[in-house]
C-alpha cells in the first residue's frame, strides 16, 4: 500500500515524514539514522549529483564545487554554480527532493502522494518553482502547504482537544521567518493572521558570526581573513555552541579567537527586532492583544538561539512551548495533510479513523483584483486604480461579480488584468499583475456600457475569471492554476479543525 509523505523543504536542512499504522506522524530517518538532511548539492567524481552531509562538507571546504541555501532564490532568475555548471534554484531543490524521496522509498517501500511545505510569504513564482521541483523529482504532489500552518496542524493534532483559545506559531528556520496567530475553540482551529520574511533566519545569524571572526582576526594579525579559512559551515557550528555556552574559543589559522554570546546577540539584534515588529503587526492584524495568546509554539532550528526565545517571551508576554523537536514539526504537519487530502482507499481503517479527526477548509491567502479607471476628485481627473474583487481570507470555494463601465464613446476594447496583493491595495504600483488580456467590443457604442467581471476560486485552487460585455455577451475567460500547473494546486490553508 502506497504511503503518504510530507516534506519540509528547508533552506539549510530538510525533513521527510509519514504517518504510522495508527495515523500519527513520524519522521523518516536517512541511512545514517539522521532525522534531517542538509539541503546541499554537490557533484560526485563520476558526475552524479550528491545531496546531504557529503555535499555540505564539500560546500564548506570548496564552495565552488557545491551549492547550498538556494531556497531563498526560488522563483528568481539567479543561478548557482557547481564546478562551473549553472543550476537554477528549482533544479537544485529537485535534487534535494529526489534524495528525500529515495529515503522514503527505502523505508516505506512505496510512496504515493506527497505534500511539500513553503514559507507563508513565498511569491507566486516561488510557489510555482516549488511545485515544478517536486514534480521533477518524481513526487506525486498536488498540494503545497504554508510552513507555519503545517506546524499548527501538527501541534493541534498532537494536543487534540487540550487546545482551547488563541495560540501563536513562531517559525524561524535557516532562511525564512513566519509567524501565525491561530484560534482554537473546542475542535475548531482557525488561522487569524499569518506573515513572514523571505530572508531572515539562521543563514543571517551565521553571517554575523563570520563578520565577528573576520573583524577579530584582522585585529590580531593585521591581515584580512580568506573566506575558505572560516566558512558558513564553521559559523553554523559555532552558533550552535553559543546556544549552549556563554562563549566559544576557536582556532583560525593557528590564531585563537574568542566570541561571546553577548557579542553574537548584539550582532543579530537588528534581525531579532525585525522579527519582533512582524510579530507585533501580525498580532494587531489578528485583532487581539498578546495577553489573549495562551501558548506560543516554536518551529525551525533557529528558535534554539537563546535570544530568539527571550524575544518571543518579550513580545508575547510568556515563554514559548517547545515540547517537540522544532526541526520536525513542519514535516509532520505536512504528512498529516498529505494523508487528509490523499486517496483514503490507501489508508488502513485505523489510519482513516485517526485522519478522519481532521477537517480542513481553505481560504485565499492573497487579494485578487483588476485595474480600472476611477475618478480622482482631488485632481479632478480620471486615474487608474486597483479594484479588489476577492479579499484575502475569503473562504473557498467563492465567486464574486463586480460591474464596471466603458469610459468613452466608440470604445472598442477593454484591458483585462488579474492582480494579486497581500493586502487590499488600490495603488496599481503596489500590486502584481499575474495575467492580462483584452476584451474586444463592437464599434459605435456610447460610453457607460456595463462590463461584468467575475472571479471564482474553486475547491481545486483554480481561479476562473470572466470579463463579459453585458450588451453583446462577448467574453474573455481564463482558468488560472494558482500553482502554475494543470495537475497541481497550490494550497493556502487558513482554517482547519482537529477532533
Amino acid at each position: 500500500m502506497s504511503a503518504f509523505i510530507g516534506i519540509d523543504l528547508g533552506t539549510t536542512f530538510s525533513a521527510v515524514s509519514t504517518i504510522d499504522k495508527t495515523g500519527r506522524p513520524l519522521i523518516i530517518h536517512d541511512e545514517d539514522g539522521e532525522n534531517i538532511v542538509p539541503s546541499c548539492v554537490s557533484e560526485g567524481d563520476e558526475g552524479q549529483m550528491e545531496v546531504g552531509d557529503t555535499a555540505r562538507k564539500t560546500w564548506g571546504v570548496s564552495p565552488e564545487r557545491a551549492a547550498a541555501r538556494f531556497k531563498r532564490d526560488m522563483g528568481t532568475e539567479r543561478t548557482h554554480s557547481i564546478n562551473g555548471k549553472n543550476f537554477s534554484p528549482t533544479q537544485l531543490s529537485s535534487f534535494v527532493l529526489k534524495k528525500l524521496l529515495k529515503i522514503a522509498n527505502k523505508n516505506l517501500g512505496s510512496v504515493g502522494e506527497a505534500v511539500v511545505t513553503i514559507p507563508a510569504n513565498f511569491s507566486t513564482e516561488a510557489r510555482e518553482a516549488t511545485m515544478t521541483a517536486a514534480k521533477s523529482a518524481g513526487l506525486k504532489v498536488n498540494y503545497i502547504i504554508n510552513e507555519p500552518t503545517a506546524a499548527a496542524l501538527y501541534y493541534a493534532f498532537k494536543n487534540g482537544e487540550d487546545l482551547h483559545g488563541v495560540y501563536a506559531v513562531y517559525d524561524l528556520g535557516g532562511g525564512t521567518f513566519d509567524v501565525s496567530i491561530i484560534r482554537v475553540d473546542g475542535q475548531d482551529v482557525e488561522v487569524l493572521a499569518s506573515n513572514g520574511v523571505s530572508k531572515l533566519g539562521g543563514d543571517d545569524f551565521d553571517k554575523v558570526i563570520i563578520g565577528i571572526v573576520k573583524r577579530k582576526y584582522a585585529q590580531i594579525t593585521g591581515d584580512p581573513l580568506d573566506d575558505e579559512d572560516f566558512t558558513l559551515n564553521d559559523a553554523e557550528e559555532e552558533k550552535k555552541s553559543l546556544s549552549k555556552r556563554k562563549s566559544v574559543t576557536l582556532k583560525v589559522n593557528r590564531k585563537l579567537i574568542e566570541i561571546s554570546r553577548e557579542e553574537f546577540e548584539e550582532g543579530i539584534s537588528t534581525l531579532i527586532a525585525q522579527a519582533e515588529m512582524l510579530c507585533e503587526s501580525t498580532i494587531e492584524e489578528a485583532g487581539i492583544s498578546p495577553c489573549d495568546i495562551r501558548e506560543i509554539f516554536l518551529a525551525g532550528g533557529s528558535t534554539r538561539v537563546p535570544l530568539v526565545r527571550e524575544s518571543v517571551t518579550r513580545v508575547f508576554g510568556k515563554e514559548p512551548t517547545a515540547s517537540v523537536n522544532v526541526d520536525e514539526v513542519v514535516a509532520m504537519g505536512a504528512a498529516l495533510y498529505a494523508a487528509y487530502k490523499g486517496d483514503k482507499s490507501k489508508l488502513t481503517e485505523t489510519q482513516k479513523h485517526s485522519i478522519g479527526k481532521i477537517r480542513v477548509s481553505e481560504s485565499t491567502s492573497k487579494c485578487f483584483g483588476t485595474i480600472a479607471v476611477t475618478y480622482d476628485q482631488h485632481r479632478d481627473q480620471p486615474t487608474l486604480s486597483n479594484s479588489v474583487i476577492i479579499m484575502k481570507g475569503e473562504k473557498i470555494p467563492c465567486s464574486v461579480t463586480e460591474s464596471f463601465y466603458t469610459m468613452s464613446d466608440g470604445q472598442t476594447s477593454v484591458a483585462c488584468r488579474l492582480t494579486e496583493s497581500t493586502a487590499p491595495e488600490t495603488d496599481p504600483r503596489f500590486v502584481k499583475i499575474i495575467w492580462e488580456g483584452a476584451l474586444e467590443l463592437p464599434p459605435g457604442r456610447p460610453e457607460g456600457q456595463e462590463i461584468k467581471v467575475t472571479y471564482a476560486y474553486d475547491e481545486n485552487q483554480i481561479m476562473k475569471c470572466a470579463f463579459v460585455d453585458v450588451a453583446t455577451n462577448r467574453r474573455t475567460d481564463i482558468d488560472l492554476s494558482m500553482s502554475g500547473s494543470d495537475d497541481g494546486q497550490a494550497i493556502s490553508i487558513e482554517q482547519f479543525t482537529v477532533e
